[in-house]
């Protein structure tokens, strides 16, 4: 694979300045759908972006292709999240041998450590653990997504100064629609009861989201990298369910969904829908960009935990 990214790339740079000429917008990479979508926001038809994880993708099994090196090679901008998210993107940056601006769009927003020192989440039927010191799910908070959109409004700016002013305008009208999305989220929170806050997950992507909103998701955390669960994981998850009381049980549009129906049957619940938590839908479906999405995990949080 390294010898082929590096035959690409050199075909690539003999006929990249022939290409140059024909096109000067700043030329950005995101790693993952969230991200690309939040820089869609701010650099409208001012930047020529590519995505490298695309909808319904997981980023944390990503394998990069040597279309991705060849991208990061003409980029002048690659914005990725950080905090240890995308485990792929060393390796890419080193095949590539890029210049461009790396910008982690985490920096300077509220990150919560992980008190297991990573967690959980499923390859197909397998549960893989994603060491990280810090959780990298940062997105999930309205106020961290502010701090995103800000990183990427700087960071266009220093690859195109012509584009500033837009960029900024642009972000400063994404911060506004941000800043509304929060408290329409605060509001429905709080009209429910605070002792049916409480949801089943597939992996513990929504830390930053408990922490804003008030909601307490519950994941199977404890299950081995086996293939499977084991029923002593299993067990003890069911019996947090129902010692908590939790109102429903959610399916995530990144994850094999045979382990949670197991749980939500075995805990006498029905799956409540599908939450997104790591990457956005494809255009047609329920989250195409990153405010429909935290609006729809709302609406499915708060409609499954509505007093019966």
């Amino acid at each position: 694979m390294r010898n082929l990214i590096a035959a690409v790339i050199s075909c690539y740079a003999i006929t990249y300045p022939i290409m140059a000429a024909a096109q000067e917008r700043p030329k950005v990479v995101a790693t993952f759908s969230i991200i690309g979508d939040m820089a869609r926001q701010v650099g409208g038809e001012g930047i020529d972006l590519t995505v490298l994880v695309g909808p319904n993708s997981d980023a944390h099994v990503y394998e990069p292709r040597p279309a991705d090196a060849i991208a990061l090679a003409r980029a002048d901008v690659v914005l990725s999240n950080g905090l240890m998210f995308e485990g792929f993107l060393t390796r890419l940056i080193e095949a590539s041998g890029t210049d461009a601006q790396l910008v982690e769009l985490s920096q300077g927003a509220q990150i919560l450590d992980d008190p297991a020192g990573g967690h959980y989440h499923y390859s197909g039927d397998r549960a893989i653990f994603h060491a990280a010191p810090q959780d990298p799910h940062a997105w999930q908070s309205l106020a961290n997504a502010q701090v995103y959109a800000e990183n990427i409004a700087d960071s266009l700016c220093q690859a195109d100064a012509q584009g500033c002013d837009t960029y900024r305008g642009n972000a400063e009208r994404y911060i506004r629609e941000l800043q509304a999305l929060d408290a329409e989220i605060r509001e429905a929170i709080d009209a429910i009861p605070p002792e049916r806050r409480t949801v089943v997950v597939a992996h513990n992507a929504f830390r930053y989201y408990q922490d804003a909103y008030g909601v307490t998701f519950l994941s199977p955390q404890g299950v081995s990298t086996e293939s499977e669960a084991s029923a002593a994981d299993v067990a003890g998850l069911i019996r947090q369910i129902r010692e908590t009381g939790a109102g429903a049980v959610f399916g995530e549009n990144i994850s094999d969904a045979r382990l949670i129906q197991r749980i939500a049957a075995e805990a006498g619940l029905e799956l409540a829908g599908t939450l997104y938590s790591d990457a956005l839908s494809d255009p047609e479906g329920e989250a195409p960009d990153y405010i429909q999405m935290m609006r729809h995990n709302t609406r499915s949080i708060t409609a499954a935990l509505q007093p019966r």
